[in-house]
């Protein structure tokens, strides 16, 4: 097959996917064919087609035939290479795992003649600049570009990016939410843009104005027991209610305390109430989210894990990032999926990955002042309202790595990565994990925060009409709206019979016809 057909690829196929009009597969999936490159292509492909068609789908970006280059037959390899660079970067952006896997592929010679072909123009720089980002080392034939206008790495109108610092270098603005160690990107969706101009966090505050202080910070209270109870059961626990409370007073504290290695062992040894059968701290073995075969013990994972000699570069690069994106007026919802998704796919601890995960979410929607009237997002509460969801967007991610993960089992029935793959954990696109989020802190702001302030205004609404008929202990009303609340509004015959055999028919009547006008009919 000639350089031309091969990375200018046409037939009916595509990697196992139905190509849904005849033209050219093009940009970032294009390189990874053409070069054989052991990385996921990307969730959208794109392709020129033949007639003047434009449009996207889930996996599909196609583009009319004008978008083609132009190409002979006699064109290199490195040639062809440009143009789909200089394809990519123009229509789907920055691709940081494709360009660490051609660093790799390529000797820095051949990169050199990459960056030759147009030495001074805007995509050349920002290819230049990327290959030096990511090796830390300068290409030694490239002497400092001299004065020209200042561009963006990141084209805003693609991905979302920070204020930026200038390489003079290059020439160009580095805009990257991250640092060689650590960044992953979001892509500027439809959806993410409305819901940033919907802007949430103000709505929020509206929809809280007005309530009264004290309960505010009951529902706060209420509302960080229901999200650390939601939390363990997310990850299949019951916890007993001591160990749900401490995690969520932890939980409560998100955002006063700096992000650092010593801060998520802290939080580690809160959630772990019993370390007899793990080894506290980073980890020091292999690691995998799955089940083992019944017969034979053997692994079936449905997620692997970072290699643990690569947890603690990965942490660190992910702390760092953090830092960069709280110094930044990066979107509170994009920087928290980021950061939290990153961690739990690192998964740098044998256990409470998940947990501290969700906790991340709540520190830096705190540190970026999310919300300003001190109510607490129960977003693991919204996440287990949206399990299966939730399940899938992790999937989204960790499927499509197994087959690019080479591993064996070990001796424990764990699992040994024997190859290289450190760049799948800090250069991943995390625009799924976004929109998730935003769902949730959607559902958030207008169902769960809500609902719980109604129901505190409710009963203290009816514990107030219960204190002044009946007298009742406090002990005893919670008992009462208890057993209300799980019998559709009805005193049971039992608790008729047993807790309140004081009361009358006609007060019992009176109760229940109260407590529907308090709470409504559940």
């Amino acid at each position: 097959m000639s350089i031309s057909a091969r990375f200018f690829y046409k037939a009916p196929v595509f990697h196992g996917r139905k190509v849904i009009e005849q033209g050219t597969i093009m940009g970032y999936a294009a390189i990874i064919h053409a070069l054989n490159l052991k990385i996921p292509l990307p969730e959208s492909i794109a392709l020129v087609c033949n007639q003047s068609k434009k449009y996207q789908t889930q996996e599909w970006n196609i583009f009319p035939l004008i978008y083609l280059p132009v190409i002979s037959e006699q064109v290199t390899e490195i040639e062809a290479l440009y143009k789909q660079l200089v394809f990519a970067l123009k229509y789907e952006g920055v691709n940081l795992l494709v360009f660490s896997s051609l660093i790799k592929h390529y000797k820095p010679k051949k990169l050199s003649e990459l960056i030759h072909i147009e030495p001074t123009g805007q995509y050349s720089r920002r290819i230049w600049f990327l290959i030096e980002w990511i090796t830390g080392q300068h290409l030694l034939d490239i002497p400092d570009l001299g004065r020209k206008s200042y561009v963006f790495l990141l084209d805003e109108k693609l991905q979302f990016a920070i204020q930026g610092e200038k390489s003079s270098r290059h020439r160009i603005i580095n805009n990257l939410p991250g640092t060689p160690d650590y960044c992953p990107l979001i892509r500027k969706t439809s959806k993410l843009q409305q819901y940033m101009a919907a802007d949430l966090s103000n709505q929020s505050n509206l929809n809280l104005r007005g309530i009264h202080k004290e309960t505010l910070l009951r529902t706060s209270a209420f509302l960080l027991l229901k999200d650390s109870k939601a939390s363990f059961t997310i990850e299949g626990e019951s916890p007993k209610s001591k160990r749900a409370t401490r995690w969520g007073q932890a939980i409560g504290q998100a955002g006063t305390r700096d992000l650092s290695r010593e801060e998520l062992m802290r939080l580690q040894q809160i959630v772990i109430e019993n370390d007899r059968f793990l080894d506290m701290g980073f980890r020091k073995k292999g690691g995998f989210v799955g089940e083992h075969d019944r017969s034979t013990g053997e692994p079936i994972p449905e997620h692997i894990s970072a290699k643990w000699q690569d947890v603690e570069q990965l942490t660190d690069g992910l702390i760092y990032a953090n830092e960069i994106l709280l110094k930044n007026s990066m979107d509170a919802v994009l920087a928290a999926a980021l950061i939290a998704f990153g961690f739990v796919f690192i998964h740098p601890f044998e256990d409470a990955n998940g947990r501290i995960h969700r906790y991340l979410i709540h520190h830096i929607l705190a540190k970026k002042k999310f919300s300003q009237q001190g109510i607490i997002f129960p977003i693991s509460a919204s996440i287990l309202n949206h399990i299966e969801d939730y399940k899938k967007i992790l999937e989204a991610y960790s499927h499509p790595l197994l087959d690019f993960i080479e591993w064996r089992e070990t001796s424990d029935h764990n699992i040994e990565v024997l190859n290289e793959t450190i760049d799948f954990y800090r250069y991943f696109d995390a625009t799924r994990q976004a929109e998730f989020l935003y769902d949730c802190v959607k559902d958030t702001i207008e169902n769960i925060i809500p609902e719980e302030i109604k129901y505190l205004i409710a009963y203290d609404g009816f514990k107030s009409y219960l204190d002044d008929e009946f007298e009742m202990p406090d002990k005893m009303i919670a008992l009462l709206i208890k057993f209300l609340g799980q019998n559709k509004g009805q005193i049971s015959k039992t608790a008729r019979e047993k807790e309140f055999l004081q009361l009358t028919e006609i007060e019992m009547r009176d109760i229940e016809y109260n407590y529907s006008q308090y709470f409504g009919n559940e």
